[in-house]
Protein backbone atom coordinates (compact mmCIF):
# COMPACT_ATOMS: atom_id res chain seq x y z
CA UNK A 1 0.00 0.00 0.00
CA UNK A 2 1.43 3.35 -1.01
CA UNK A 3 -0.36 6.62 0.36
CA UNK A 4 0.49 10.01 -0.53
CA UNK A 5 -1.62 13.48 0.74
CA UNK A 6 -2.68 14.92 -2.63
CA UNK A 7 -4.05 18.44 -1.10
CA UNK A 8 -3.89 19.79 2.48
CA UNK A 9 -5.30 22.46 3.46
CA UNK A 10 -5.75 24.37 6.83
CA UNK A 11 -8.32 21.96 8.47
CA UNK A 12 -8.50 19.19 5.96
CA UNK A 13 -6.65 16.55 3.98
CA UNK A 14 -7.05 14.12 0.97
CA UNK A 15 -5.15 11.06 0.72
CA UNK A 16 -5.01 8.68 -2.30
CA UNK A 17 -3.55 5.08 -2.55
CA UNK A 18 -2.10 3.40 -5.26
CA UNK A 19 -2.88 0.72 -6.49
CA UNK A 20 -5.77 -0.34 -4.41
CA UNK A 21 -8.41 -0.01 -6.60
CA UNK A 22 -10.68 1.61 -8.57
CA UNK A 23 -12.73 3.92 -6.08
CA UNK A 24 -13.55 1.67 -3.60
CA UNK A 25 -10.50 -0.66 -2.01
CA UNK A 26 -11.27 -4.37 -2.07
CA UNK A 27 -10.23 -4.90 1.38
CA UNK A 28 -11.15 -1.86 4.67
CA UNK A 29 -8.19 -0.05 6.03
CA UNK A 30 -7.48 2.31 9.16
CA UNK A 31 -6.63 5.32 9.44
CA UNK A 32 -4.57 6.82 12.53
CA UNK A 33 -3.24 10.57 12.81
CA UNK A 34 -0.76 11.22 15.32
CA UNK A 35 -0.84 7.78 16.97
CA UNK A 36 -5.00 8.15 17.32
CA UNK A 37 -7.61 6.26 15.73
CA UNK A 38 -9.58 8.58 13.66
CA UNK A 39 -11.96 5.96 11.22
CA UNK A 40 -12.22 3.41 8.99
CA UNK A 41 -12.73 3.48 5.11
CA UNK A 42 -13.14 1.90 1.70
CA UNK A 43 -12.37 4.57 -0.55
CA UNK A 44 -9.42 4.83 -2.70
CA UNK A 45 -9.41 8.73 -2.00
CA UNK A 46 -10.37 9.59 1.43
CA UNK A 47 -10.90 13.02 3.34
CA UNK A 48 -9.64 14.15 6.44
CA UNK A 49 -11.58 16.82 8.68
CA UNK A 50 -11.70 18.54 12.03
CA UNK A 51 -7.66 19.25 11.82
CA UNK A 52 -5.50 22.44 13.41
CA UNK A 53 -3.96 24.90 10.97
CA UNK A 54 -0.26 25.04 10.92
CA UNK A 55 -0.12 21.61 12.54
CA UNK A 56 2.02 18.46 11.74
CA UNK A 57 0.46 15.22 11.14
CA UNK A 58 1.61 11.56 11.13
CA UNK A 59 -0.49 9.29 8.64
CA UNK A 60 -0.36 5.71 9.52
CA UNK A 61 -2.59 3.01 7.56
CA UNK A 62 -3.29 -0.31 8.82
CA UNK A 63 -5.05 -3.85 7.85
CA UNK A 64 -5.72 -6.49 10.59
CA UNK A 65 -4.08 -3.92 12.90
CA UNK A 66 -0.35 -4.14 11.01
CA UNK A 67 1.05 -1.13 9.70
CA UNK A 68 1.05 -0.93 5.69
CA UNK A 69 1.68 2.52 4.95
CA UNK A 70 2.24 6.17 7.03
CA UNK A 71 3.41 9.81 5.66
CA UNK A 72 3.66 13.44 7.33
CA UNK A 73 2.38 16.23 6.10
CA UNK A 74 1.62 19.28 7.68
CA UNK A 75 -1.84 21.60 7.18
CA UNK A 76 -1.56 25.54 6.26
CA UNK A 77 -2.24 28.51 8.15
CA UNK A 78 -5.20 30.51 8.65
CA UNK A 79 -5.95 33.78 9.49
CA UNK A 80 -9.46 34.18 10.73
CA UNK A 81 -12.57 32.21 11.05
CA UNK A 82 -16.16 34.14 10.06
CA UNK A 83 -18.88 32.39 10.90
CA UNK A 84 -21.78 32.96 8.42
CA UNK A 85 -24.18 33.36 11.99
CA UNK A 86 -22.09 36.35 13.37
CA UNK A 87 -23.35 38.52 9.95
CA UNK A 88 -26.69 37.39 10.73
CA UNK A 89 -27.21 34.17 8.68
CA UNK A 90 -29.68 32.17 10.28
CA UNK A 91 -29.67 28.76 8.32
CA UNK A 92 -33.29 27.83 9.42
CA UNK A 93 -34.25 26.59 5.89
CA UNK A 94 -36.64 29.80 5.54
CA UNK A 95 -35.07 33.52 5.93
CA UNK A 96 -32.63 34.43 2.70
CA UNK A 97 -29.21 34.37 4.13
CA UNK A 98 -27.75 35.39 0.69
CA UNK A 99 -26.76 38.67 1.91
CA UNK A 100 -25.31 37.64 5.24
CA UNK A 101 -23.42 34.80 3.56
CA UNK A 102 -22.04 37.34 0.46
CA UNK A 103 -21.09 39.94 3.51
CA UNK A 104 -19.24 37.09 5.21
CA UNK A 105 -17.00 36.12 1.80
CA UNK A 106 -16.84 40.02 1.25
CA UNK A 107 -15.37 40.82 4.36
CA UNK A 108 -12.92 37.88 4.52
CA UNK A 109 -9.25 39.14 4.28
CA UNK A 110 -6.61 36.58 2.69
CA UNK A 111 -6.15 32.93 3.57
CA UNK A 112 -9.40 33.09 5.97
CA UNK A 113 -11.90 30.94 6.39
CA UNK A 114 -15.65 31.23 5.96
CA UNK A 115 -17.17 28.64 7.57
CA UNK A 116 -21.16 28.13 7.32
CA UNK A 117 -22.33 25.82 10.01
CA UNK A 118 -24.68 23.06 10.50
CA UNK A 119 -28.03 24.51 9.15
CA UNK A 120 -30.25 25.08 5.78
CA UNK A 121 -29.32 28.28 4.47
CA UNK A 122 -31.28 29.54 1.89
CA UNK A 123 -29.71 31.92 -0.99
CA UNK A 124 -30.04 32.88 -4.76
CA UNK A 125 -26.23 33.57 -6.08
CA UNK A 126 -22.78 34.14 -3.91
CA UNK A 127 -20.13 35.35 -5.83
CA UNK A 128 -16.42 33.84 -4.48
CA UNK A 129 -13.57 36.63 -4.05
CA UNK A 130 -9.38 35.78 -4.20
CA UNK A 131 -7.64 33.79 -1.58
CA UNK A 132 -10.59 32.63 0.52
CA UNK A 133 -11.58 28.99 1.89
CA UNK A 134 -15.31 28.52 1.98
CA UNK A 135 -15.88 25.95 4.47
CA UNK A 136 -19.64 23.96 4.42
CA UNK A 137 -19.70 21.38 7.94
CA UNK A 138 -21.41 18.59 8.25
CA UNK A 139 -24.72 18.76 8.03
CA UNK A 140 -24.70 22.48 6.29
CA UNK A 141 -26.70 22.67 3.35
CA UNK A 142 -26.44 25.85 1.09
CA UNK A 143 -30.05 25.49 -0.80
CA UNK A 144 -30.68 27.70 -3.27
CA UNK A 145 -34.42 29.35 -4.29
CA UNK A 146 -35.68 28.40 -6.90
CA UNK A 147 -37.28 31.87 -8.33
CA UNK A 148 -35.41 33.38 -11.12
CA UNK A 149 -36.91 36.96 -10.63
CA UNK A 150 -34.31 36.67 -8.07
CA UNK A 151 -31.02 35.85 -10.15
CA UNK A 152 -28.53 38.13 -11.37
CA UNK A 153 -27.70 37.44 -15.16
CA UNK A 154 -24.51 37.10 -16.71
CA UNK A 155 -24.29 38.99 -20.04
CA UNK A 156 -22.91 36.62 -22.54
CA UNK A 157 -21.44 39.32 -24.74
CA UNK A 158 -20.43 43.24 -23.45
CA UNK A 159 -18.46 45.68 -25.71
CA UNK A 160 -15.61 47.47 -24.21
CA UNK A 161 -15.32 51.01 -24.84
CA UNK A 162 -12.63 50.96 -26.94
CA UNK A 163 -15.64 48.91 -29.70
CA UNK A 164 -12.92 45.91 -30.10
CA UNK A 165 -12.40 44.57 -26.68
CA UNK A 166 -15.22 42.08 -25.82
CA UNK A 167 -16.45 40.82 -22.24
CA UNK A 168 -17.59 37.73 -21.71
CA UNK A 169 -19.78 36.45 -19.06
CA UNK A 170 -22.86 34.50 -19.46
CA UNK A 171 -22.63 30.73 -21.54
CA UNK A 172 -25.17 28.30 -22.61
CA UNK A 173 -23.90 25.04 -24.30
CA UNK A 174 -20.84 26.48 -25.79
CA UNK A 175 -22.12 30.06 -27.37
CA UNK A 176 -21.91 33.50 -25.36
CA UNK A 177 -25.18 33.81 -24.35
CA UNK A 178 -27.00 35.47 -21.39
CA UNK A 179 -27.43 33.05 -18.09
CA UNK A 180 -28.55 33.02 -14.79
CA UNK A 181 -25.67 33.64 -12.78
CA UNK A 182 -24.57 30.16 -10.22
CA UNK A 183 -25.45 29.39 -7.11
CA UNK A 184 -21.83 29.43 -6.72
CA UNK A 185 -20.17 31.69 -8.99
CA UNK A 186 -16.71 32.86 -9.73
CA UNK A 187 -15.29 35.47 -12.05
CA UNK A 188 -11.80 35.98 -12.41
CA UNK A 189 -10.82 34.67 -8.99
CA UNK A 190 -7.46 33.02 -7.81
CA UNK A 191 -6.26 30.58 -4.66
CA UNK A 192 -9.80 29.50 -3.48
CA UNK A 193 -11.09 26.75 -2.00
CA UNK A 194 -14.54 25.06 -1.95
CA UNK A 195 -14.33 22.24 0.72
CA UNK A 196 -16.68 20.12 3.67
CA UNK A 197 -18.76 17.68 4.26
CA UNK A 198 -21.95 19.48 3.34
CA UNK A 199 -24.19 20.38 0.54
CA UNK A 200 -25.10 22.44 -2.39
CA UNK A 201 -28.03 21.73 -3.53
CA UNK A 202 -29.88 23.49 -6.41
CA UNK A 203 -34.01 22.32 -5.42
CA UNK A 204 -34.75 22.11 -9.04
CA UNK A 205 -37.29 20.04 -10.40
CA UNK A 206 -39.87 19.27 -12.98
CA UNK A 207 -42.01 21.90 -11.36
CA UNK A 208 -39.42 25.26 -11.66
CA UNK A 209 -36.09 25.09 -13.27
CA UNK A 210 -36.85 21.78 -15.42
CA UNK A 211 -40.00 22.92 -17.16
CA UNK A 212 -39.86 23.24 -20.41
CA UNK A 213 -36.03 22.99 -19.88
CA UNK A 214 -35.00 24.17 -23.43
CA UNK A 215 -36.82 27.34 -23.50
CA UNK A 216 -35.16 30.57 -22.68
CA UNK A 217 -37.03 32.25 -19.89
CA UNK A 218 -35.50 35.39 -19.17
CA UNK A 219 -32.10 34.18 -19.66
CA UNK A 220 -30.52 30.61 -19.50
CA UNK A 221 -30.85 28.44 -16.48
CA UNK A 222 -28.06 28.55 -14.15
CA UNK A 223 -25.52 26.03 -12.59
CA UNK A 224 -24.54 24.87 -9.22
CA UNK A 225 -20.93 26.00 -9.61
CA UNK A 226 -19.79 28.18 -12.41
CA UNK A 227 -16.03 29.58 -12.57
CA UNK A 228 -15.18 31.85 -15.50
CA UNK A 229 -11.67 32.56 -16.02
CA UNK A 230 -10.49 31.67 -12.52
CA UNK A 231 -6.92 29.84 -11.16
CA UNK A 232 -6.21 27.65 -8.70
CA UNK A 233 -9.63 27.05 -7.10
CA UNK A 234 -10.33 23.50 -5.41
CA UNK A 235 -13.42 21.80 -4.28
CA UNK A 236 -13.43 19.08 -1.82
CA UNK A 237 -15.59 16.92 -0.27
CA UNK A 238 -19.05 18.71 -0.58
CA UNK A 239 -22.35 17.09 -2.13
CA UNK A 240 -23.65 18.86 -5.41
CA UNK A 241 -26.81 17.84 -6.15
CA UNK A 242 -30.46 19.11 -7.73
CA UNK A 243 -28.78 21.60 -10.49
CA UNK A 244 -30.64 23.28 -12.56
CA UNK A 245 -28.68 22.38 -15.34
CA UNK A 246 -24.83 22.01 -15.61
CA UNK A 247 -23.72 20.84 -11.87
CA UNK A 248 -20.09 22.47 -11.73
CA UNK A 249 -18.63 24.58 -14.73
CA UNK A 250 -15.20 25.74 -15.11
CA UNK A 251 -14.64 27.72 -18.19
CA UNK A 252 -11.85 29.61 -19.54
CA UNK A 253 -10.08 28.28 -16.09
CA UNK A 254 -6.74 27.01 -15.62
CA UNK A 255 -4.91 24.61 -12.47
CA UNK A 256 -8.21 23.62 -10.98
CA UNK A 257 -8.94 20.42 -8.88
CA UNK A 258 -12.40 18.40 -7.93
CA UNK A 259 -11.60 15.71 -5.32
CA UNK A 260 -13.48 13.18 -3.21
CA UNK A 261 -17.10 15.39 -4.37
CA UNK A 262 -20.06 13.61 -4.92
CA UNK A 263 -22.33 14.90 -7.79
CA UNK A 264 -25.89 13.48 -7.69
CA UNK A 265 -29.29 14.67 -9.95
CA UNK A 266 -32.38 12.21 -10.96
CA UNK A 267 -31.87 10.22 -13.53
CA UNK A 268 -34.40 12.52 -15.97
CA UNK A 269 -32.98 15.40 -14.84
CA UNK A 270 -32.39 17.54 -17.97
CA UNK A 271 -28.98 18.79 -18.96
CA UNK A 272 -27.47 18.20 -15.67
CA UNK A 273 -24.20 17.28 -16.75
CA UNK A 274 -22.11 16.19 -13.72
CA UNK A 275 -18.70 18.29 -14.79
CA UNK A 276 -18.01 20.13 -18.07
CA UNK A 277 -14.63 21.75 -18.25
CA UNK A 278 -14.68 24.04 -21.24
CA UNK A 279 -11.48 25.82 -22.25
CA UNK A 280 -9.76 24.81 -19.40
CA UNK A 281 -6.12 23.80 -18.89
CA UNK A 282 -4.75 21.33 -15.69
CA UNK A 283 -7.61 20.34 -14.65
CA UNK A 284 -7.81 16.83 -12.16
CA UNK A 285 -10.95 15.24 -11.15
CA UNK A 286 -9.93 12.55 -8.96
CA UNK A 287 -11.98 10.33 -6.72
CA UNK A 288 -15.12 12.24 -7.60
CA UNK A 289 -18.36 9.69 -7.49
CA UNK A 290 -21.44 11.13 -10.17
CA UNK A 291 -24.99 9.93 -10.44
CA UNK A 292 -26.55 11.96 -12.95
CA UNK A 293 -29.15 12.88 -15.62
CA UNK A 294 -26.97 13.51 -18.52
CA UNK A 295 -22.91 13.27 -18.87
CA UNK A 296 -21.14 12.45 -15.54
CA UNK A 297 -17.99 14.77 -17.26
CA UNK A 298 -18.05 16.68 -20.41
CA UNK A 299 -15.36 18.57 -22.01
CA UNK A 300 -16.14 20.98 -24.12
CA UNK A 301 -14.04 24.04 -25.63
CA UNK A 302 -16.94 26.60 -27.71
CA UNK A 303 -19.30 25.56 -30.17
CA UNK A 304 -18.21 27.57 -33.11
CA UNK A 305 -17.94 31.20 -32.23
CA UNK A 306 -16.00 31.02 -29.02
CA UNK A 307 -13.61 27.92 -30.33
CA UNK A 308 -12.91 30.30 -33.44
CA UNK A 309 -12.57 33.61 -32.06
CA UNK A 310 -10.33 32.10 -28.83
CA UNK A 311 -8.71 29.15 -30.16
CA UNK A 312 -8.21 27.99 -25.87
CA UNK A 313 -8.57 23.99 -25.96
CA UNK A 314 -9.24 21.60 -22.81
CA UNK A 315 -6.04 20.54 -22.27
CA UNK A 316 -3.97 18.39 -19.73
CA UNK A 317 -7.08 16.90 -18.12
CA UNK A 318 -6.67 13.69 -15.48
CA UNK A 319 -9.31 11.94 -14.54
CA UNK A 320 -8.81 8.81 -11.72
CA UNK A 321 -10.75 7.03 -9.38
CA UNK A 322 -13.65 7.89 -9.95
CA UNK A 323 -16.91 6.57 -10.00
CA UNK A 324 -19.77 7.31 -12.46
CA UNK A 325 -22.99 6.15 -12.13
CA UNK A 326 -25.98 6.78 -14.28
CA UNK A 327 -25.56 9.20 -17.24
CA UNK A 328 -25.69 9.51 -20.79
CA UNK A 329 -22.28 9.68 -20.93
CA UNK A 330 -19.65 8.33 -18.11
CA UNK A 331 -16.75 10.85 -20.16
CA UNK A 332 -17.98 12.68 -22.73
CA UNK A 333 -15.86 15.25 -25.64
CA UNK A 334 -17.98 17.03 -27.28
CA UNK A 335 -19.64 18.21 -28.92
CA UNK A 336 -19.25 21.50 -28.46
CA UNK A 337 -15.31 21.83 -28.69
CA UNK A 338 -14.31 24.24 -31.58
CA UNK A 339 -11.47 24.84 -29.70
CA UNK A 340 -10.09 21.27 -29.41
CA UNK A 341 -9.44 19.29 -26.65
CA UNK A 342 -5.71 17.42 -25.92
CA UNK A 343 -4.32 15.48 -23.58
CA UNK A 344 -7.13 13.31 -21.72
CA UNK A 345 -5.86 10.69 -19.45
CA UNK A 346 -8.43 8.56 -17.58
CA UNK A 347 -7.81 5.74 -15.12
CA UNK A 348 -8.43 3.83 -12.52
CA UNK A 349 -12.50 4.57 -12.87
CA UNK A 350 -15.45 2.75 -12.75
CA UNK A 351 -18.71 2.86 -14.73
CA UNK A 352 -22.19 1.74 -14.15
CA UNK A 353 -25.16 1.66 -15.93
CA UNK A 354 -24.09 4.61 -18.53
CA UNK A 355 -25.22 4.74 -22.01
CA UNK A 356 -21.26 5.07 -23.17
CA UNK A 357 -17.93 4.43 -21.33
CA UNK A 358 -15.81 7.51 -23.56
CA UNK A 359 -18.14 9.46 -26.28
CA UNK A 360 -16.77 11.39 -28.86
CA UNK A 361 -19.13 13.85 -30.39
CA UNK A 362 -18.02 15.85 -33.55
CA UNK A 363 -19.30 16.66 -36.31
CA UNK A 364 -18.31 19.00 -39.46
CA UNK A 365 -18.73 22.29 -38.98
CA UNK A 366 -17.06 22.52 -35.93
CA UNK A 367 -13.83 23.75 -37.36
CA UNK A 368 -10.11 23.04 -38.33
CA UNK A 369 -9.02 24.10 -34.55
CA UNK A 370 -11.54 21.40 -33.17
CA UNK A 371 -8.35 18.40 -32.64
CA UNK A 372 -9.12 15.97 -29.77
CA UNK A 373 -5.90 14.15 -29.41
CA UNK A 374 -3.95 12.32 -26.96
CA UNK A 375 -6.90 10.33 -25.15
CA UNK A 376 -5.94 7.48 -22.92
CA UNK A 377 -8.11 5.49 -20.83
CA UNK A 378 -6.51 2.68 -18.67
CA UNK A 379 -7.55 0.99 -15.93
CA UNK A 380 -11.21 1.34 -16.57
CA UNK A 381 -13.79 -1.37 -15.18
CA UNK A 382 -17.45 -0.76 -17.02
CA UNK A 383 -20.36 -2.97 -16.39
CA UNK A 384 -24.14 -2.83 -17.98
CA UNK A 385 -22.85 -0.14 -20.47
CA UNK A 386 -24.62 -0.17 -23.74
CA UNK A 387 -21.94 1.06 -25.61
CA UNK A 388 -17.86 1.20 -23.55
CA UNK A 389 -16.14 2.87 -26.70
CA UNK A 390 -17.84 5.36 -29.32
CA UNK A 391 -16.19 7.89 -31.46
CA UNK A 392 -18.76 9.91 -34.00
CA UNK A 393 -17.49 12.04 -36.51
CA UNK A 394 -21.52 12.29 -37.58
CA UNK A 395 -23.20 13.70 -34.29
CA UNK A 396 -26.67 15.06 -35.37
CA UNK A 397 -26.82 17.89 -33.01
CA UNK A 398 -27.87 21.70 -33.76
CA UNK A 399 -30.46 22.84 -36.40
CA UNK A 400 -28.15 21.90 -39.43
CA UNK A 401 -27.32 18.26 -37.34
CA UNK A 402 -29.41 16.26 -39.98
CA UNK A 403 -28.56 18.14 -43.54
CA UNK A 404 -26.67 16.41 -46.11
CA UNK A 405 -23.38 18.62 -45.32
CA UNK A 406 -23.13 16.97 -41.63
CA UNK A 407 -24.67 13.63 -42.50
CA UNK A 408 -23.31 12.36 -45.80
CA UNK A 409 -21.19 9.87 -45.54
CA UNK A 410 -18.81 10.77 -49.08
CA UNK A 411 -15.69 12.48 -48.54
CA UNK A 412 -16.31 16.07 -48.76
CA UNK A 413 -13.86 18.94 -49.42
CA UNK A 414 -11.33 19.55 -46.53
CA UNK A 415 -11.62 22.80 -46.03
CA UNK A 416 -11.51 25.46 -42.38
CA UNK A 417 -14.96 23.61 -41.29
CA UNK A 418 -13.48 20.32 -40.83
CA UNK A 419 -12.88 19.02 -37.41
CA UNK A 420 -9.85 16.42 -36.89
CA UNK A 421 -9.56 13.44 -34.58
CA UNK A 422 -5.88 12.55 -33.79
CA UNK A 423 -4.56 9.57 -31.34
CA UNK A 424 -6.93 7.48 -28.78
CA UNK A 425 -5.31 4.28 -26.66
CA UNK A 426 -7.78 1.95 -24.91
CA UNK A 427 -5.25 0.02 -22.25
CA UNK A 428 -6.45 -2.47 -19.67
CA UNK A 429 -10.45 -2.28 -20.29
CA UNK A 430 -12.44 -5.07 -18.97
CA UNK A 431 -16.26 -4.33 -20.13
CA UNK A 432 -18.93 -6.38 -18.38
CA UNK A 433 -22.88 -6.79 -19.80
CA UNK A 434 -22.27 -4.34 -22.97
CA UNK A 435 -25.12 -3.97 -25.44
CA UNK A 436 -25.01 -2.48 -28.58
CA UNK A 437 -21.54 -2.53 -29.41
CA UNK A 438 -18.60 -3.03 -28.02
CA UNK A 439 -17.13 -0.26 -30.01
CA UNK A 440 -18.47 2.43 -32.63
CA UNK A 441 -15.79 4.28 -34.05
CA UNK A 442 -16.29 6.07 -37.37
CA UNK A 443 -14.33 9.23 -38.62
CA UNK A 444 -14.96 11.18 -41.24
CA UNK A 445 -14.16 10.03 -44.76
CA UNK A 446 -12.32 13.01 -46.22
CA UNK A 447 -10.72 13.37 -42.44
CA UNK A 448 -10.10 9.99 -41.39
CA UNK A 449 -9.31 9.06 -37.66
CA UNK A 450 -5.69 9.44 -37.46
CA UNK A 451 -4.92 6.25 -35.11
CA UNK A 452 -7.20 3.97 -32.73
CA UNK A 453 -5.32 1.33 -30.16
CA UNK A 454 -6.53 -1.53 -27.86
CA UNK A 455 -4.44 -3.36 -25.98
CA UNK A 456 -5.40 -5.94 -23.33
CA UNK A 457 -9.76 -5.56 -23.55
CA UNK A 458 -12.05 -7.53 -22.79
CA UNK A 459 -15.85 -7.02 -23.85
CA UNK A 460 -18.65 -9.84 -22.40
CA UNK A 461 -21.90 -8.71 -23.88
CA UNK A 462 -25.53 -9.35 -20.99
CA UNK A 463 -27.63 -12.24 -21.35
CA UNK A 464 -30.21 -10.52 -23.23
CA UNK A 465 -28.68 -7.55 -24.87
CA UNK A 466 -31.09 -4.90 -24.97
CA UNK A 467 -31.16 -3.51 -28.78
CA UNK A 468 -30.13 0.28 -28.86
CA UNK A 469 -28.50 3.00 -30.97
CA UNK A 470 -24.92 3.15 -30.14
CA UNK A 471 -24.28 6.36 -31.28
CA UNK A 472 -26.38 9.12 -32.45
CA UNK A 473 -26.40 9.54 -36.38
CA UNK A 474 -28.33 9.16 -39.40
CA UNK A 475 -28.69 5.52 -41.23
CA UNK A 476 -27.86 3.65 -38.19
CA UNK A 477 -30.40 0.70 -37.65
CA UNK A 478 -31.25 -0.14 -34.06
CA UNK A 479 -29.46 -3.69 -33.36
CA UNK A 480 -27.02 -5.42 -31.99
CA UNK A 481 -23.51 -5.53 -32.93
CA UNK A 482 -21.01 -8.25 -31.70
CA UNK A 483 -17.97 -6.80 -31.94
CA UNK A 484 -15.97 -3.27 -32.75
CA UNK A 485 -17.43 -1.26 -36.15
CA UNK A 486 -14.63 0.72 -36.88
CA UNK A 487 -14.89 2.87 -40.36
CA UNK A 488 -12.61 5.66 -41.68
CA UNK A 489 -9.84 5.12 -39.66
CA UNK A 490 -6.27 5.28 -40.93
CA UNK A 491 -4.49 3.36 -38.38
CA UNK A 492 -6.44 0.72 -36.36
CA UNK A 493 -4.44 -1.82 -33.77
CA UNK A 494 -5.49 -4.13 -31.59
CA UNK A 495 -3.72 -6.58 -29.01
CA UNK A 496 -5.03 -9.18 -27.00
CA UNK A 497 -8.62 -7.92 -27.37
CA UNK A 498 -11.60 -10.57 -26.90
CA UNK A 499 -15.73 -10.03 -27.49
CA UNK A 500 -17.54 -12.93 -26.35
CA UNK A 501 -21.14 -13.18 -25.46
CA UNK A 502 -22.52 -13.91 -21.58
CA UNK A 503 -22.70 -17.98 -22.07
CA UNK A 504 -19.07 -17.66 -23.13
CA UNK A 505 -20.44 -18.08 -26.95
CA UNK A 506 -19.49 -15.84 -30.07
CA UNK A 507 -16.00 -15.83 -28.41
CA UNK A 508 -13.76 -14.30 -31.17
CA UNK A 509 -9.89 -14.67 -30.05
CA UNK A 510 -8.28 -13.96 -33.70
CA UNK A 511 -7.73 -10.37 -34.32
CA UNK A 512 -8.65 -10.58 -37.85
CA UNK A 513 -11.90 -11.65 -36.79
CA UNK A 514 -12.28 -9.14 -33.99
CA UNK A 515 -13.18 -6.20 -36.25
CA UNK A 516 -16.07 -5.40 -38.64
CA UNK A 517 -14.18 -2.52 -40.87
CA UNK A 518 -15.39 -0.61 -43.46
Amino acid sequence: MVVNIIKSFARCAVLELSNEGYYNTEEEYTIELNGRFYKNSTKVVESLYDLKPDTEYQLVLKRNGKEEAQTVFQTKKESVTLNVREFGALGDGQHNDTINIQCAINACPENGRILIPKGTYKVTSLFLKSHILIELAKDATVSAIPDRQLYPILPGILEGNDEETEYNFGTWEGNPLDCFAAVITGLSVEDVAITGQGTIDGCASKENWWHDAKIRNIAWRPRLVFLNRCNHVTMQGVTVTNSPSWNIHPYFSNHIKFLDLKIINPKDSPNTDGLDPESCSNVDIIGVYFSVGDDCIAIKSGKIYMGAKYKTPSINLMIRHCMMRDGHGSITIGSEMAGGVRNLTVRECEFIDTDRGLRIKTRRGRGRDAVIDGVLFEQIRMDQVLTPIVINSFYFCDPDGHSAYVQSQEALKVDERTPILGEFTFRNLVCSNCHAAAAFIIGLPEEKIKRVAFENVSFTYAIIPSPSLPAMMDGLEKKVKLGVYAKNVQCLELKDVNIKGANGDAVITENVNQVIME
